[in-house]
């Protein structure tokens, strides 16, 4: 299993591969729906190269339906235990921003990674509820919910406004004893088309924080409104992004399609010499 010193410490990016039991989700929502697909797809995933799979019960893609607690439950737990069951070793992030649901798996299962879209400002219990857990954070960048996000991408400067909110961030959960944190600029969250590639364009700045920096870049609007075509007709523009985050301090990639962001990765460190 990965710990938040392996992260640190690795010379190469780690790989998070996406499995998302929603029905909604923008690309793969609805896939992953027995307990064979689901098995099916992490063991891929990990034989592919994945370090970590982060498990989604609620999607996050903007206008998304808004479920309760026990439906997120309701899909995440099967999901956890069929992984905890068939592959031990397995390193699990769960992508919530409910600190009940944070306190739940976290006291039921072997959970090493909670990713939070909204960096507890949705919930504003979850940075007391992570401070009572030796678990690494995911803090993302982001305004408003998943039903109103796009109505906040509104800055004077997205780069400089969203380093501040982390440094804000960073200092509130440090004095919380909180030290495992791992920063997302959050791409696609409030964020128009444009502030998304003026953010990949300065993505190096956020390297300046001293925590490892994650890039959630695969299959996105920004990409695909682009381009012109659909999220299924993206990975090849997300090999280039994802490319683009390595070169800037990328620590971490967040994808749908392990095998050829490890080949990314692979060519990457050839081309660094590693």
């Amino acid at each position: 299993m990965l710990n938040y010193e392996d992260i640190i410490n690795s010379e190469t990016p780690i790989l998070m591969g996406i499995l998302n039991v929603t029905p909604d989700s923008f690309y793969d929502g609805g896939k992953y729906n027995t307990e064979a697909k689901i098995l099916q797809r992490a063991e891929q995933m990990i034989e592919e190269g994945a370090d970590v799979i982060d498990i989604g019960g609620y999607s996050t893609r903007p206008g998304a339906e808004n479920i309760s607690i026990e439906e997120e439950l309701k899909r995440l737990t099967p999901c956890i235990e069929i992984l905890l069951k068939n592959i031990p070793n397995v390193t699990i992030s769960i992508d919530t921003f409910r600190a009940d649901i944070v306190d739940f798996v976290a006291k039921n299962y072997n959970i090493q990674i909670i990713n939070d879209i909204s960096g507890g400002e949705i919930d504003k219990n979850m940075f007391g509820v992570i401070s009572n857990l030796d678990i690494c954070y995911i803090l993302m960048h982001t305004k408003g919910t998943p039903q109103t996000m796009k109505n906040f991408a509104i800055y004077n400067n997205v780069t400089n406004e969203v380093f501040e909110y982390f440094e804000s961030k960073i200092k509130e959960l440090e004095n919380l004893g909180i030290k495992k944190i791992i920063i997302d600029p959050g791409f696609g969250f409030a964020k128009t088309i444009e502030q998304n590639y003026e953010l990949l364009r300065n993505f190096a700045k956020f390297t300046e924080l001293k925590c490892p920096v994650l890039a959630g870049l695969s299959r996105k609007s920004m990409l695909y409104k682009t381009l012109g075509n659909t999220p299924s007709e993206c990975l090849n523009a997300t090999t280039v992004v994802n490319t683009m985050a390595l070169m800037n301090g990328a620590k971490i990639l967040r994808v749908h399609d392990v095998k050829a962001a490890r080949e990314v990765i692979q060519i990457y460190q050839k081309y660094k010499g590693l």
